[in-house]
């Protein structure tokens, strides 16, 4: 599954401002079980949560774990869920561990990445009317879409007849999807991943290596030969990349857990069974190279199915579909058809690429799953986390820490922020960091309201200290403003100094990946500042060098916007 990406354009300034429409659809609030994020109300008035829709697809599946290693909450039931796993692995007594030390990890990563023997260059089409014979003969039914080479993606599935509003489309039956309980061509293989209880995510990546191994005698050869020889995805980021290229963006660190977990679950295996059954599993086949790119595939590619109990499953010819910011449609079990569907919401004319929906995701959590990030402005959805954190000069400081972590909290937490507003949490975090010691009585209060474990939100106003508290998220807007202009200043001058050309392409799409993230975040967080700031009924002069800083490059801009 592709996206919509932009093509490589020449960096020609560190500042650029983008105008992102306005949604009222969560991100990380959803996921992370924060309040709806409210649409700048006058702080003056009652904060009302803004009516959302629920997430459609949520961006992970357990509440506690991304991987073992992160902790982030999932939201409601989703849509067309890409969903991303515990890749602990069982074997009573002794469970498979998913862990390795961060210098295995680097030294890993630092290595050149190798491309596996079979698949596809990600624009090919050499293997698309093979697959699309292939489907035909295996129950697809007449489809009126083609594999092609596309503007947005690479390849995607363009209209070959007009496709109406409200039109269903695919029913891609469930013979044709890869799930958990599909049939092994080596038997043996499937039953011992079996005896150890490996759950679905691993099992599935393993499953797929056998499966290409086998080539042709494998039912999915079709299938297997048109997917990405090497998919878009940060496991293929060596963590030099990571640290260059994400050195300003908050998914880094996201980014290198995700590869160290996945670098550890290959160890896993390995260790506890693949060294046990080397004829089943010889290394030459079931390496780290090769798990890359399994992962890479089941990252950008497996989908769960709501209506089918939140099944997870590969859905060939479905998963050809690219993504638009601009859709709403997701795919689904269609139980009357018996068969993986989405239903357009717009029009489409012969010869336009048809897409959907992979979710309301920001650009940071689109780059982290799926390798790409949208052209600038194209995400409503976007957003981006405000660090905030309590200051050890508080007088207060061990009784609000204390608060804090009753409730879950701890002296530095990350909120999300888009430019249509904040969770309440947020607020509520503000507040019980300006609090002055005569309101000891409230922290408490406050710092429940400050929690997304609450299951009753409670809106706060403490008048007397609300300019202070909107003082201290515009500090925070502009520390991390500062750090996302000095990554847009430097990023000019990187990689001047390589010669290869094809190294020299590579720098430059990561580069390009890197920078464009940046800018939106850059622009969400000046936007959200600037906001805030205006919609303040008497806009104090105390906060208005802060807010002019969120939108001026310049101090003349600054000078001129005090003036008005």
């Amino acid at each position: 599954m592709k996206n919509e990406t932009r093509r490589l354009r020449t960096v020609k300034t560190a500042h650029i401002m983008i105008t992102v429409e306005n949604d009222q659809s969560p991100i990380r609030a959803s996921r992370l079980g924060f309040s709806s994020f409210p649409t700048f109300p006058s702080l003056s008035d009652k904060v009302l949560p803004s009516q959302f829709p629920a997430m459609a697809e949520a961006s992970r599946i357990f509440h506690s774990t991304l991987f073992p290693t992160l902790s982030l909450q999932l939201s409601k039931p989703c849509y067309n869920s890409h969903v991303y796993p515990s890749l602990s692995l069982k074997k009573a007594p002794r469970p498979v561990q998913c862990s390795v030390s961060t210098s295995e990890t680097k030294s890993t990563s630092s290595n050149a990445t190798q491309e596996v023997p079979w698949g596809c260059d990600i624009d090919s089409l050499e293997n698309a009317e093979a697959l699309q014979k292939w489907l035909s003969n295996s129950g697809l039914p007449p489809q009126k879409m083609a594999i092609d080479k596309v503007a947005v993606g690479e390849r995607g599935l363009v209209a070959l007849k007009n496709i109406r509003k409200s039109e269903k489309l695919l029913f891609v039956p469930p013979s044709l999807f890869i799930t958990a309980d599909s049939e092994w061509s080596s038997p043996e293989a499937g039953q011992v991943l079996k005896q150890y209880s490996v759950p679905d995510w691993p099992l599935l990546a393993t499953y797929l290596i056998s499966e290409a191994s086998a080539q042709k005698s494998s039912r999915w050869c079709n299938y297997i030969s048109a997917l990405p020889r090497q998919p878009y995805s940060l496991l293929y980021w060596t963590r030099a990349e990571l640290d260059r290229y994400l050195e300003a963006s908050q998914i880094r660190q996201r980014a290198i857990e995700r590869v160290t977990d996945v670098i550890g679950t290959y160890n896993d295996l390995r260790l506890r069974i693949f060294s046990k059954y080397p004829d089943i599993f010889p290394e030459e086949v079931f390496n780290m190279e090769t798990f890359r790119w399994s992962f890479g595939i089941l990252f950008s590619r497996l989908v769960r199915l709501p209506s089918m109990d939140g099944k997870v499953a590969l859905v060939p010819w479905a998963d050809m579909l690219n993504h638009s910011c601009e859709v709403e449609t997701f795919l689904d079990y269609d139980k009357s058809s018996q068969g993986v569907v989405f239903t357009t919401d717009r029009a489409y004319q012969p010869g336009e690429q048809v897409f959907i929906s992979y979710g309301k995701k920001s650009n940071g959590e689109l780059l982290l799953s799926y390798g790409f990030v949208p052209k600038e402005g194209a995400n409503p959805s976007d957003s981006v986390e405000l660090p905030l954190s309590l200051k050890k000069s508080d007088k207060c400081y061990k009784e609000k820490l204390e608060a804090l972590r009753k409730h879950g909290l701890s002296t530095s937490q990350c909120y999300p922020i888009q430019i249509t507003g904040w969770p309440l949490e947020l607020m509520a975090y503000a507040y019980l960091a300006v609090c002055p010691p005569s309101m000891s009585k409230q922290f408490d209060e406050i710092a429940a309201a400050a929690s997304n474990k609450s299951t009753i939100k409670k809106v706060l106003r403490y008048p007397d200290i609300e300019e202070k508290a909107l003082q201290f998220i515009l500090d925070s807007c502009e520390s991390s403003i500062s750090k996302y202009s000095k990554f847009l200043q430097a990023s000019g001058s990187m990689d001047l100094d390589v010669t290869s050309p094809k190294q020299l392409n590579r720098r430059v799409f990561l580069k390009q990946l890197a920078v464009d993230l940046c800018t939106s975040c850059h622009a969400c967080m000046r936007y959200f500042g600037i906001n805030a700031y205006m919609q303040l009924p008497d806009r104090p002069i105390l906060l208005l060098h802060s807010a002019c800083v969120m939108v001026s490059d310049t101090e003349e801009e600054i000078e001129g916007y005090e003036e008005w």
